[in-house]
């Protein structure tokens, strides 16, 4: 009898905390539509971040050609707000705006098809601060960086100022002649720090002068008054080849964890940690679980009731043939999916998919609700009938998700 009672018990508590769980739900917004604007024809690199006041944002590159050498073109950092949880959205505006005479990257010279007039404006990031400021980087001709704040939530901005003495640092190690922040938001850690992941090039091999490549971070422990050069986290060698954009995240033991993308023989992402987020990396890994299909993937935590959870995001594609990769098809950028560590980031035992069909670049953050906010490219219909190369797709579309609906079955 007290067996049987014990049954009912349990049973009757598992009814009563389905009858209490949300029900699962997943809603999808394009935010940015090539087309919408006749002065872009192409939206790329996605970010978004909730700020302490709950107010989201998001924000990409938008690239005014729709072929040619893009990474280089005339490129702007366009900026939405939603302070809704990111069911409404203020219109698109520009947030990148150096004065002064520019000067085309000598690498981006080399490289044909490269207009000099032309403006780019390159790898924006930012960061949340707890104090409700946002902290935002940015580069221009992948060779300058610079540093500029809100103190209202994204609406204004300070003027921007150059930090490109702080990549000095890794000048004796490392020559670079092009260089990148992140790119999508970056992370504040518990002792206040704020982290910032890099990418350095020599600019002398292909894909336009972004070859080959290092991976390291930037810092400031005085709210981005003043940045320093970190250590190069991970090294191009013949294992880790190039690698180059890279995600960030403080583990529970304060620990900070690099996902950095690459493109080695391994197709997988790579790993390493650090004690303060800059010095002293551990010996870089592959982790086997995290495809590498050589795209921008996202990186978040998500701690709501008793969830310590990090979640991540990117392309879930490697078409193999008896466990060898496809050449020329396990790099296609499709089936964007978001994976679940409850282990601080040791096994990923959840994946689901969220864009099955082409689907790009990704960020993730997490509203002040416990919503899931996932930005990312895509491709489908193509409203303006330009055609567009596949690495970009032709809208950034913001998904909106719950924890019930990422681990229903």
């Amino acid at each position: 009898m007290n067996c049987i009672r014990t049954i009912l018990s349990t049973l009757l508590l598992a009814m009563l905390t389905a009858l209490q769980a949300d029900p699962p739900f997943i809603e999808k917004q394009d935010l940015f539509t090539v087309g919408q604007d006749p002065a872009y024809s192409i939206y790329h690199i996605p970010g978004i971040v909730v700020t302490a006041k709950g107010t989201v944002l998001a924000w990409c590159e938008a690239r005014k050609r729709a072929a040619g050498v893009t990474d280089w073109d005339d490129i702007r950092i366009l900026l939405r707000r939603s302070t809704d949880d990111g069911r409404t959205w203020s219109a698109p505006e520009c947030i990148s705006n150096v004065p002064g005479a520019k000067t085309k990257n000598p690498s981006a010279l080399k490289l044909k098809n490269v207009d000099p007039s032309d403006v780019t404006y390159n790898n924006p990031v930012l960061i949340a601060d707890k104090d409700g400021t946002i902290h935002m980087l940015f580069c221009l001709e992948y060779m300058r960086a610079f540093y500029q704040r809100s103190e209202d939530d994204g609406l204004s901005w300070s003027q921007p100022t150059e930090i490109t003495n702080a990549f000095e640092g890794f000048k004796k190690h490392y020559d670079w002649k092009v260089l990148a922040t992140g790119p999508n938001h970056s992370i504040q850690l518990k002792t206040g720090r704020l982290v910032v992941p890099v990418w350095l090039s020599l600019g002398t091999g292909s894909n336009g002068g972004h070859h080959p490549s290092v991976s390291a971070t930037i810092y400031s422990d005085d709210s981005g008054k003043s940045w320093h050069a970190g250590e190069i986290a991970v090294p191009s060698t013949a294992e880790w080849i190039d690698p180059n954009e890279t995600v960030a995240i403080e583990l529970s033991n304060g620990r900070v964890m690099l996902n950095v993308r690459n493109e080695s023989k391994a197709h997988r992402r790579i790993i390493t940690t650090s004690a303060d987020g800059a010095t002293g990396w551990s010996t870089p890994k592959f982790d086997d679980a995290l495809l590498e299909p050589l795209c921008m993937g996202g990186i978040v935590r998500y701690a709501f009731g008793d969830q310590r959870l990090i979640l991540f995001s990117n392309p879930h594609n490697l078409e193999t043939a008896k466990g060898t990769p496809v050449p020329g098809k396990n790099r296609d950028r499709k089936n964007l999916s978001i994976k679940i560590s409850r282990d601080e980031g040791q096994t990923w035992p959840v994946n689901k998919s969220i864009e099955p069909g082409p689907s790009m670049y990704s960020d993730l953050a997490v509203a002040k609700d416990g919503t899931i906010l996932c930005f990312y490219g895509r491709s489908g219909e193509n409203p303006s009938g330009t055609p567009l190369a596949g690495m970009t797709g032709e809208r950034l579309t913001l998904a909106r998700f719950n924890l019930e609906w990422l681990t229903a079955p």
